[in-house]
C-alpha cells in the first residue's frame, strides 16, 4: 500500500474542506486548515484514532467499505474516489460500486438541508444519504443489507412506510416503471434483473404490474404521508437528478404557514432520536 501517497492525498483533501462545506459549524479558535481529523472520522462513522492512524501512514490496509465512507466524508469526486482505492491497493472499484458514490455536489446541497427531509437515491432506489430531518420523517434507511437496501424490494415485500394508502397504487407503478428501465439498460442478469425476477415470484402485485409493461411513470409532485408522531402531512416533492451518476435527490417541503409546515417544523425540533423513543 502506498502509505506516503495515501497519507498525503487524505491530508490535502481534508485541508481543502471547510466545516461549512459539510454542514458543520466553524466554531471558535479553529487553527486547523480545513477540517479536523476527528471531524472527518465523525462524517465517515469511524473512530478518530483509526482515521488519524490511516492519514498518518500507520494504520492497516482499509477495507473497501472504509474507503467508501472516507470518500463520502471528504466529498471526493468519482475520479478521486477511484484514485483513493488505487492508492490503498484495492484497484479501481467496479462501475456498479461507483454508482453508489454520492455526487459531492448533491452532498453539498444535502448538507444545507439538515432541517428538511431530503434523500439521495441510486437507480435501484437504495438510499445513499439522507438528512437528519429525513431520518425523523421516514426512519433510517442506510443500514439495510442485500436486496432490502432497495426501497422497491421493501415496498413489494410489505414495507410501505408512511405513505397514505391512497398513494400506494401510483407509487407501485412508479417503482415498477423505474425498475423496468434499469433492467432494460443493465440486462436480466444484473442486480436489477435479479430483483425483478425474485419480486415476480414473491409479489402478485409486482408480477401483475410487470406484465403490464408500463414505462415512464414519474413521481407525483404532491404526496400524502401519515407520520406516527406528528400526523398527516401533505408535502411537495422536488426532484433533482444527476444524470452522470444516475442518482436522484428528493426534497420534501410543505406550503409555508400550513399545518403540514408546522408539523415538519416539529419533526425538525424533536429530532429522530427523540421520535424513536416515543
Amino acid at each position: 500500500m502506498e502509505y506516503g501517497e495515501l497519507s498525503d492525498f487524505l491530508r490535502k483533501r481534508r485541508e481543502a474542506l471547510q466545516p461549512e462545506d459539510v454542514g458543520m459549524p466553524r466554531g471558535r479558535r479553529r487553527r486547523t486548515p480545513g477540517l479536523r481529523r476527528e471531524e472527518v472520522a465523525s462524517l465517515a462513522s469511524m473512530s478518530a484514532d483509526y482515521y488519524s492512524r490511516l492519514e498518518g501512514g500507520r494504520g492497516p490496509q482499509p477495507s473497501p467499505e472504509m474507503l467508501a465512507a472516507i470518500a463520502r466524508a471528504l466529498r471526493l469526486t468519482a475520479d478521486e474516489r477511484d484514485y483513493l482505492f488505487v492508492l490503498a491497493q484495492h484497484g479501481t472499484p467496479p462501475r456498479v460500486t461507483r454508482l453508489d458514490h454520492v455526487n459531492p455536489g448533491l452532498l453539498r446541497i444535502l448538507d444545507r438541508l439538515d432541517d428538511t427531509p431530503a434523500v439521495v437515491l441510486n437507480r435501484l432506489h437504495e438510499t445513499l444519504a439522507q438528512t437528519s430531518a429525513h431520518v425523523a420523517f421516514d426512519g433510517e434507511q442506510t443500514n439495510y443489507e442485500g436486496l432490502e437496501r432497495s426501497a422497491v424490494y421493501r415496498w413489494f415485500t410489505g414495507n410501505r412506510g408512511i405513505y397514505f394508502e391512497q398513494e400506494w397504487d401510483h407509487h407501485s407503478r412508479v417503482l415498477v416503471s423505474g425498475l423496468r428501465a434499469v433492467v432494460a439498460a443493465d440486462g436480466p442478469k444484473s442486480q436489477a434483473g435479479t430483483m425483478a425476477r425474485i419480486l415476480r415470484e414473491t409479489s402478485a402485485e409486482f408480477a401483475e404490474l410487470w406484465e403490464a409493461h408500463e414505462v415512464g411513470h414519474a413521481h407525483s409532485r404532491t404526496k400524502w404521508f401519515r407520520h406516527p408522531v406528528v400526523g398527516d402531512l401533505e408535502l411537495h416533492c422536488q426532484v433533482m437528478e444527476d444524470r452522470d451518476q444516475q442518482q436522484t435527490l428528493l426534497v420534501f417541503t410543505a406550503t409555508p404557514g400550513s399545518e403540514s409546515a408546522h408539523r415538519l417544523e416539529l419533526l425538525s425540533v424533536v429530532g429522530s432520536q427523540q421520535l424513536a423513543e416515543q
